[in-house]
């Protein structure tokens, strides 16, 4: 059972890496080049923020604050300073100093950083799913994205006027390009995430050239 468990918990963090690498590919295609990465810290005392690697400067969401540094020289890591705030970050840890304090065993929780860079680089809605692992972006102005077959196949799709049904609570989606058709239905019912245990606010059916795909997702804005 132990040996199971283990096995499970490597296959999460196998699908959050293979995720994060192609939907990192993805916004790059989609923004010009742009090299951007999120991370969504958690320190010792309870203290949260958010991360966003741009190119040479890094966007600091804080509590109370949101704050931009420029990258500066480092012996090991990454550093960002302007001389009265620092950053410093190196694989998943890092360390924030700001007003006099400072922030340490800072650790990126990948899982949440999937969520928050969707979110960062423009996408309104997002959906995961199971054997095989899929994931779902859907932006108005970008398009609708679908990977499946756990990062190997990508299909991209104008997003359509979705069809919206207050009754029923569901929100459904029709899209054709190059000879794949795309049918969502996204319904404002709970669901839970078989692989993480995590709890979503809606439930989705994706239908790509007649296959089914089911899973869970979240609005993100």
């Amino acid at each position: 059972m132990r040996f199971k468990n283990r096995l499970i918990i490597l296959v999460c963090l196998i699908l959050v890496f293979l995720q994060s690498c192609a939907e990192s590919k993805i916004h790059k295609d989609l923004s010009n080049n742009l090299i951007s990465k999120t991370y969504v810290y958690g320190c010792n005392g309870s203290y949260n923020f958010t991360a966003r690697v741009e190119n040479d400067n890094v966007w600091l969401f804080l509590p109370d604050q949101t704050i931009k540094l420029p990258h500066i020289s480092s012996g090991s890591g990454a550093k960002y300073s302007d001389g009265n705030k620092l950053f410093w970050s190196k694989g998943d840890e890092a360390l924030l100093e700001i007003a006099d304090k400072k922030y340490q065993g800072c650790i990126n929780n990948r899982a949440k950083a999937i969520w928050e860079d969707a979110k960062l680089n423009g996408w309104d809605y997002r959906a995961v799913g199971n054997e095989p692992g899929w994931y779902l972006l859907i932006s108005k102005g970008k398009g609708i994205v679908f990977v499946s077959d756990y990062g190997r196949t990508t299909n991209k799709f104008t997003t359509p006027e979705p069809l919206t049904d207050q009754t029923k609570r569901t929100t459904e989606y029709y899209a054709q390009k190059k000879g794949h058709v795309l049918e969502l239905i996204i319904e404002g019912t709970k669901c839970l995430d078989t692989m993480s245990d995590e709890s979503f606010e809606t439930t989705i059916s994706v239908t790509l050239d007649g296959k089914v795909f089911n899973g869970c997702g979240r609005a993100l804005h």
